[in-house]
């Protein structure tokens, strides 16, 4: 009964999908590219920016294939890394309990920002 009521969970998502993930990704590459016309850079400029090889870049563009690091960096080439963050938003919580345990995971998980030691300043 369980495996049963998965399937249909997992068949009413498929269901529910606009796009497939190889339409999404095909996607992504066509926006890299407008991105990086629009800004007069060559897949090779703009590999060289990323750090990533012109064979990656190539890649990326025409197939949406790249691994999590070099869409970062092509993100990053291409100044528009702010928007990565957005990808996935916190979900909405459905009580005041599970606002406080977002919260906590929050806290938890957030990156550490490290302190810069104050500079002195010599005279």
């Amino acid at each position: 009964m369980a495996s049963k009521i998965a399937k249909m969970a997992i068949m009413g998502h498929i269901r529910t999908m606009m796009y497939a993930p190889s339409e999404i990704s095909a996607e992504i590459g066509q926006k890299v590219q407008r991105r990086r016309l629009a800004m007069n850079l060559t897949q090779v400029d703009a590999a060289s920016r990323a750090g990533v090889s012109y064979r990656t870049w190539r890649r990326l563009e025409t197939e949406g294939k790249a691994a999590i690091d070099d869409l970062v960096r092509a993100a990053v080439a291409l100044r528009c890394e702010q928007d990565l963050f957005a990808l996935f938003p916190e979900p909405v919580a459905s009580s005041m309990d599970a606002l406080l345990e977002q919260n906590r995971i929050t806290e938890r998980t957030a990156p550490k920002r490290r302190r810069r030691a104050a500079s002195r300043a010599t005279s």
